[in-house]
């Protein structure tokens, strides 16, 4: 399990990062749009749909909320918000699991959830793009997603035993995070350096981003639990369904894009 994981995870970064640095914006946002109408379809298991018509109404809805959004660029911001407001709710139904399964248990929360969800993304991917140094930044922010899950991982083998969420998911230990922590750090930090854009406020943003990212796959443990399902889905050998591997990088993927842009930290050394 462990060899395939892996296998998979290099051969999807490897991709990643020649789509961020090959493709050219318009065939990019569609690379991503395919990506996000996968995730979409598997969403619309956990919102409890079951029939193949309403799933595949429900990837419709997402690709027409994503051609809208093409053609009217305004949209962009007001999705990259509202992407970060559903983060919130999501952390605190976290938070409160399972007294909050009573309210994911109605299908239209979590479907609304989804959409808004898998937009504020695939937004968020296309913004941070088509900014100053895009690429640099997409790439930056995959190893810290990356880092983050690596140094959980293992410190969570190696060292765990303060349960970080028992109630949903029993692995992942307090000591997990914080090696996650610093490992998505120091990587992060060096590459950082290497562009000569490192000073302390960047410190506060990896924290912040980290945590986030940690929500994001404690929202989906969730969702799985009050679904019973133990997976998303099957099309990644290790990793389960799409979104069991971007779980973490759609919930960082909109805050990233606006401490981005409103920052203006792309274009800023």
């Amino acid at each position: 399990m462990l060899k395939s994981r892996i296998i998979t995870g290099l051969v999807l970064a490897a991709g990643l990062i020649a789509v961020c640095y090959l493709l050219p914006l318009t065939w990019y946002a569609l690379f991503f749009w395919i990506v996000g109408a996968l995730g979409a379809y598997e969403y619309s298991a956990l919102a409890g749909m079951v029939r193949p018509l309403s799933r595949y109404l429900y990837v419709i809805a997402f690709s027409g909320l994503i051609a809208l959004t093409w053609w009217q660029p305004m949209l962009m911001q007001a999705g990259l918000w509202f992407g970060v407001g559903i983060w919130m709710l999501a952390l605190v139904s976290v938070l409160a699991y399972p007294g909050s399964a009573r309210f994911i248990r109605h299908g239209w929360v979590t479907a609304g959830a989804g959409l808004l969800i898998c937009w504020a993304a695939w937004i968020a991917l296309v913004v941070i793009r088509d900014a100053p140094s895009g690429s640099h930044w997409i790439v930056w922010l995959l190893v810290l997603v990356g880092g983050a899950d690596v140094g959980a991982f293992f410190a969570g083998r190696s060292f765990g035993h303060t349960k970080l969420a028992p109630a949903v998911s029993p692995g992942k230990t307090w000591e997990g995070l914080w090696g996650g922590m610093a490992m998505a750090s120091l990587m992060c930090g060096v590459i950082l350096l290497l562009m000569g854009r490192f000073n302390a406020g960047w410190l506060l943003i990896m924290v912040l981003l980290v945590v986030m990212s940690v929500f994001g796959d404690l929202f989906e443990s969730v969702l799985k639990r009050v679904r019973g399902m133990k997976d998303s889905g099957t099309l990644l050998p290790g990793h389960g369904g799409v979104l069991d591997r971007i779980d973490s990088a759609v919930a960082v993927l909109p805050c990233f894009a606006l401490i981005l842009i409103l920052g203006g930290l792309s274009d800023r050394a």
